[in-house]
C-alpha cells in the first residue's frame, strides 16, 4: 500500500523568510499522524501548501486517496480543486457562518462537492431539487454522527465554543474526504471538551475511514491519538517517529517539549 499523502522536500518562501524548509511527509491510509512545534514554527503554512492556499516555492505534493500508487501532484491546484480531490480541513480561528444555522453549515459543506452549477441553481430543475433534499439528510447524518443533531436549527453563533469546534469538523466531512487536516482543533478547549475531540477523532478514523493529519499543542491529546509525529522547528523537521521516539528525542525536548511529556510520561 502506498502513501495517500506524500510531500517532498516542501519549501515556502516569503519574501526573505524561509517559512517551510525541505521538509518531507507522508501519511498511510488509516493514519492519524501530528505535526507539532513551537509556535512560528510553520505547521499551519505547511497547511496552506497543501490546501491550495499557498503555492510551494519548491517541492511535490502528491495524493493517492486508494493508496494504489495512482497518485497525482496538486501543487498548483485552487483550494476548491485540492478539496474535491478529497483533502478537508479546518483552522486555527473559528469560521463558520455564524448567521446561518448549524444544518445550513454543513450544506455548504456539501455544496462543495455537487453537481448542480449555476444554471441548475438558477433555474431549479428537478434534479437540483433532488440533490438539495439530499443535501439536508446528509448533513443531517453527519451532524448525528458528530453528535450535534440537537443544535441543527441553532445559529453557528449561539453554539457552545466546543461544539463550534466540532461544527467546523462536521463541514469538512460534508466534502467527503479521504483525509481531514485538523489546525489545532483542540484550541481554547476545556478539558471535558478535550477528552471528547479524542473520541470524535478516533471515530472518525474508525467508522468513517478518514484519515488524520492534526496540527495541535495539547501533548496529551497528541500523544494519546498519533500513530506518528512529526516534529518542526524553524520550518524544519527536528524529529519523526511514534509517540514513545519523541518523547525521548533530545533535540525533540530541547526544541519544545521541555518538561512536559516527561510529567504525562
Amino acid at each position: 500500500m502506498k502513501p495517500i499523502l506524500e510531500v517532498k522536500n516542501m519549501t515556502m518562501d516569503f519574501g526573505g523568510l524561509r517559512a517551510i524548509d525541505n521538509l518531507d511527509l507522508f501519511i498511510d491510509k488509516g493514519e492519524i499522524v501530528a505535526l507539532i512545534g513551537p509556535n512560528g514554527a510553520g505547521k499551519t503554512t505547511f497547511f496552506n501548501c497543501i490546501t491550495g492556499i499557498y503555492t510551494p516555492t519548491s517541492g511535490d505534493v502528491f495524493i493517492d486517496p486508494d493508496g494504489d500508487g495512482k497518485k497525482e501532484r496538486i501543487n498548483n491546484l485552487k483550494p476548491n480543486l485540492v478539496t474535491r480531490r478529497g483533502l478537508a480541513r479546518t483552522f486555527q480561528n473559528i469560521r463558520l457562518f455564524s448567521s446561518m444555522t448549524v444544518l445550513e453549515n454543513v450544506m455548504i459543506g456539501c455544496h462543495a462537492v455537487t453537481k448542480a452549477g449555476i444554471l441548475g441553481a438558477i433555474f431549479r430543475g428537478p434534479s437540483t431539487k433532488a440533490e438539495e433534499n439530499l443535501i439536508v439528510e446528509k448533513s443531517y447524518n453527519i451532524l448525528e454522527k458528530i453528535g450535534l443533531a440537537k443544535y441543527v436549527n441553532e445559529l453557528a453563533v449561539n453554539l457552545p465554543y466546543g461544539a463550534q469546534r466540532r461544527l467546523e469538523i462536521a463541514r469538512a466531512m460534508a466534502t467527503e474526504p479521504f483525509l481531514l487536516l485538523l489546525d489545532e482543533p483542540a484550541a481554547g478547549m476545556n478539558p471535558q471538551e478535550t477528552l471528547e475531540l479524542d473520541a470524535l477523532i478516533m471515530k472518525l478514523r474508525d467508522n468513517e475511514g478518514i484519515s488524520i493529519l492534526l496540527i495541535e499543542h495539547d501533548m496529551k491529546l497528541v500523544m494519546s491519538l498519533s500513530e506518528r509525529i512529526y516534529v518542526v522547528d524553524y520550518g524544519k523537521k527536528i524529529g519523526e517517529g511514534t509517540p514513545e521516539d519523541i518523547r525521548s528525542n533530545p533535540v525533540v525536548i530541547k526544541a519544545y517539549l521541555g518538561e512536559e511529556i516527561e510529567e504525562d510520561a
